[in-house]
């Protein structure tokens, strides 16, 4: 069976595709067991669930949360992905409500460090019009990546990662601050299971910002997060050879939630070709 319980949509968060796209994407993929796990939404999960069921695939809830995680003095910003939790909670419904309103703030923010920039160099500033079209065709909260595509449409940068290099990161404004304990207690008073996403991953918000070790890595979960959550995510599209055995052996050895996936955002898609291994379906389907 093909598993992938990492993968968002446009219709959520910062996917290309629709959630319905994304499901008949599945189908044809011939993906068994999937999760949409787009950033701190769930509003869309009963629709998920419904074309799943429509497209024969087995579906689990998901969603991925940043968290704030304090360590040796400074605030390392993870990603964790909360799965199998009732997505009608009250409780979690609600804080994830404060946490989008918070995005929306942070993206017009992250314009107005822009326009400082812009002002540097002489160009024209972003303005209602510019945010009305960055907005366009983008179904969830504006993010980073959205507008990071909207500079390569206006021909300032040439791709995503000089968007980032050049205004992204200076102009960024801090996410919610979402401690790891309050997660926890979020996504398995929902009935869920918290795992820590993608430890390893060069490119994300991960471990990898704070030692390349992954004896180090998995020695700050073990002695700082283990009581918090239930997993971790194993199989990852950036994940290399030596990580996957690591991860593995230590979720063995701690007797916890191995899941894995492709943190297909579409571009490209990559749904369905990261191999996670076919007992993780187990850890969900009874």
């Amino acid at each position: 069976m093909k598993i992938d319980l990492h993968i968002h949509t446009r219709t959520g968060s910062d996917g290309a595709l629709s959630m319905e796209a994304v499901l008949v994407e599945a189908r044809k993929r011939k993906i068994g067991f999937l999760s949409i796990t787009d950033h701190d939404s769930i509003e869309h999960q009963g629709k998920a669930i419904e074309l799943a069921e429509r497209h024969d695939i087995n579906y689990v809830t998901g969603v991925e949360l940043n968290v704030t995680f304090p360590y040796q003095g400074k605030a390392v910003s993870l990603d964790f992905l909360g799965y199998g939790y009732d997505y009608k909670n009250h409780a979690l419904k609600a804080k994830l409500w404060l946490i989008r309103e918070h995005r929306g703030k942070r993206a017009r923010q992250i314009i107005e460090n822009l326009n400082d920039e812009f002002e540097k160099e002489n160009r024209p500033l972003f303005n209602d019009t510019d945010l009305k079209k960055m907005q366009e065709g983008v179904d969830g909260i504006l993010s980073r990546p959205h507008i990071a595509d909207y500079l390569m449409k206006k021909g300032i940068v040439s791709n995503r990662q000089e968007a980032f290099d050049r205004y992204l990161v200076k102009c960024d404004v801090p996410k919610y601050p979402l401690l790891l304990e309050e997660a926890s207690v979020l996504v398995r008073g929902a009935g869920g299971r918290l795992v820590l996403a993608h430890p390893n991953d060069p490119n994300g918000t991960s471990l990898f910002s704070v030692t390349r070790d992954l004896n180090a890595q998995t020695d700050i979960i073990g002695k700082n997060m283990r009581e918090l959550i239930d997993g971790v995510e194993c199989w990852h599209s950036r994940n290399d050879a030596a990580t996957t055995k690591h991860y593995i052996e230590f979720c063995k050895k701690q007797n916890i939630l191995m899941t894995g996936g492709s943190d297909c955002h579409q571009k490209p898609i990559l749904m369905g070709t990261v191999e996670v291994a076919e007992m993780v379906a187990g850890e969900f389907i009874k």
